[in-house]
């Protein structure tokens, strides 16, 4: 574990000893990141006005930020989840085995299901829900077509790669 971790109001960021935390990453608060998942240089999570969970096998890439809402829900990534670089969760929940592109938005009360996809760019406005199997690009976004079997044989080739990866910086 590396990267700036801070308590808030007395609650300890839970980082699984098998999770990797980028020496530029900052995690605050109410944050639990599960095992073999990765929290990538310039991320920041934070857990200061409700909880962040992030599952086993996930990747936060570069530049990622994570925040939560005071007044609905925290922010949710279930397992084996690619989060591209320089994306924004804000209060919204990525079910397992989904994708999300670089420098997509995902907004409070969005919801990506299991094996959908999210594309580079995408603005997932409030309260969306990004259906199993659907891919959505566009700002705002919008149903494109269904992800092919090629397109979720890569989800799970990026879960492992990110893994692995983390492995050789130190972690996992």
């Amino acid at each position: 574990m590396s990267g700036v971790i801070l308590p808030f109001r007395g609650v300890r960021p839970r980082i699984d000893p098998a999770a990797f935390v980028a020496p530029t990453a900052a995690v605050a608060g109410d944050v639990t990141i599960g095992p073999d998942s990765s929290v990538w240089f310039g991320c920041t999570l934070r857990g200061d006005v409700n909880d962040i969970i992030i599952g086993a096998r996930s990747n936060l890439q570069d530049g990622t930020v994570v925040h939560v809402s005071s007044t609905g829900q925290g922010t949710y990534v279930g397992d084996e989840v690619t989060v591209g670089h320089m994306a924004l969760l804000h209060a919204c929940t990525l079910e397992s085995g989904c994708f999300i592109g670089m420098k997509a938005c995902i907004m409070d009360g969005a919801v990506v299901e299991s094996g959908a996809m999210v594309a580079a760019g995408a603005l997932v406005t409030p309260g969306k829900r990004v259906k199993a199997g659907e891919l959505w690009a566009g700002a705002p976004a919008r149903f494109v077509r269904m992800v092919s079997a090629a397109e979720r044989a890569e989800f799970a080739r990026l879960s492992a790669l990110y893994v692995d990866l983390a492995r050789e910086y130190g972690g996992c």
